[in-house]
């Protein structure tokens, strides 16, 4: 019960800060440290951690959940240890230790990846409890990354509907700028970062915690190191953060994309506007560190804006824009966005240009490799169902990820079929003197309306196919985030319908 009740305090505390951060763009918050310390917001805290399963991963001190709950007192004293050292200001961050972790697709290649303390985590967590709610009022309706009620799925949908034809006519946006930071995470400036938290946060004890967990060194290989730039991935203040940082961008755009705490419509007419005098309009759409830029005039323009983006990171930010891989693309030749691959081609019914998402090809070949290995790599001595205790968490991730894309159930035949004989193959090396029609009397059996699939015991191989082709639900570009109340975000809502409704009828 107490649980539910500090969730409960929690939560209002949240809806509080973020209604008067969302009231006022102007307010600096001042006393918010003694928040950070309050037991209930501690209390929390671990509780989120605790639910993750990377609270089982040690840090560079080897301590984790279960350490702690095995010690004396177990995670209330923890708690109340770490609440001394935060208000009598003895507490440190520790240095975070470095894992490098395969790029999927890019073999050969890693990224790094920060693993803070236990105890640092659990102090994140507290700060990102306090502090995003606040910063949430400011993040623009574009930006999808690491927020919350917002996915990927919302990004790439919010794209193809802005290449849907309108009630005025087709699109109007034939490039697309595909941005490519390098090192994004590695070339965030302290600086530049810090002045972008104070505009909010003038509390002196929550900005000496933030800069702490930017100066906290990183462990490679036994040497701790203290790089002057940059947000250790893996934090979980990190995403946050470099949300706050890159809010630059969004701003940069944010005329003809849409600014918070604004209706759709007014970026409408100033795209409108602009489009009648001649000028060239832009619509941006950001998750973390990947943005696509639309371009509303001729690719010499687009290239323009690409030179001007260029500088403008450099001058702003301090980064530098990857100007290989940053593409100016027909939007009718397709480009690459968070794992789809999103095209502006022909509806089959109406023939108007439409906005579409498809699988790559180099995803389905990557996932088959990924596949093959694994299998490949199983010992014969290893039973069925252990295989497919290993497959089926994939095909589900993947199938639940790319549903949403044309022809998905086509391309989940045809990949369910491979995955078929993958593991028929596996099957033959383990028992190498059965037949096919043995093999499959004992392992390829069905199911009560189900069927038939390798099977053993109580563990069935799972179908891709079995998702089908999903149209993913279209929703109002405002979305809820869990502190919005209630009442504001239907009067949203019906702003969003009267405007429609309105349109309709022009049209008439």
């Amino acid at each position: 019960m107490s649980g539910e009740v500090n969730i409960s305090i929690v939560l209002d505390m949240q809806r509080k800060l973020y209604r008067w951060s969302n009231e006022d763009p102007d307010k600096v918050f001042v006393d918010l440290f003694n928040l950070v310390c309050d037991r209930r917001t501690l209390n929390e805290a671990w509780r989120r951690l605790a639910r993750n399963s990377g609270s089982r991963t040690p840090g560079t001190d080897g301590m984790t959940r279960l350490t702690v709950e095995q010690r004396p007192g177990g995670a209330a004293a923890f708690l109340e240890e770490i609440r001394e050292a935060l208000r009598n200001g003895t507490y440190c961050p520790e240095p975070v230790r470095q894992r490098l972790i395969p790029k999927p697709g890019k073999p050969g290649q890693f990224r790094p990846l920060g693993i803070p303390t236990l105890i640092d985590r659990l102090v994140q967590m507290a700060l990102k409890l306090i502090l995003e709610p606040i910063f949430e009022a400011d993040f623009y309706p574009t930006s999808y990354g690491f927020r919350k009620g917002r996915s990927t799925h919302d990004a790439l949908v919010r794209i193809q509907k802005v290449l849907h034809p309108t009630r005025r006519g087709p699109s109007v946006y034939r490039y697309v700028i595909e941005g490519d930071i390098k090192g994004c995470f590695d070339a965030i400036d302290h600086h530049v970062m810090m002045e972008g938290v104070r505009r909010r946060i003038s509390d002196r004890k929550v900005l000496r915690l933030i800069i702490a967990f930017l100066k906290a060194g990183v462990m490679i290989e036994g040497t701790v190191r203290h790089p002057v730039t940059g947000s250790p991935q893996g934090g979980i203040i990190s995403p946050m953060l470099s949300n706050i940082y890159l809010t630059a961008i969004d701003e940069r755009y944010g005329r003809w994309s849409m600014r918070p705490r604004e209706p759709s419509i007014n970026a409408a007419a100033r795209r409108a506007r602009d489009r009648k005098q001649g000028k060239t309009a832009f619509y941006m759409v950001r998750y973390a560190d990947d943005f696509v830029v639309l371009v509303d005039g001729t690719r010499e323009q687009a290239e323009a804006e690409k030179l001007a983006l260029a500088e403008f990171l450099k001058t702003e930010l301090r980064m530098e824009l990857s100007m290989e891989k940053t593409r100016v693309t027909d939007v009718r030749e397709g480009f690459d966005f968070l794992g789809y691959r999103v095209v502006q081609a022909k509806a089959l019914r109406t023939g108007h240009w439409v906005g579409k998402l498809f699988i790559p090809k180099r995803k389905l070949n990557d996932l088959r490799h990924k596949i093959k290995v694994m299998v490949k790599g199983i010992p014969t001595g290893c039973s069925l169902a252990e295989v497919i205790g290993d497959l089926n968490p994939i095909i589900l991730g993947w199938r639940n990820y790319y549903r949403y894309a044309i022809r998905a159930y086509r391309e989940f035949s045809h990949l369910d079929y491979w995955i078929w004989q993958r593991v028929g193959r596996w099957l033959r090396r383990k028992h190498g003197k059965a037949t096919w029609p043995r093999l499959r009397r004992r392992y390829y059996l069905s199911a009560p309306g189900q069927r038939r699939q390798w099977t053993e015991g109580a563990k069935r191989l799972r179908f891709l196919c079995d998702g089908g082709t999903m149209h993913y639900p279209d929703q109002s570009i405002a979305k809820p985030n869990g502190w919005t109340a209630d009442g504001e975000h239907q009067q949203r809502e019906g702003v969003r319908s009267f405007w429609n409704a309105f349109q309709r009828l022009r049209h008439i």
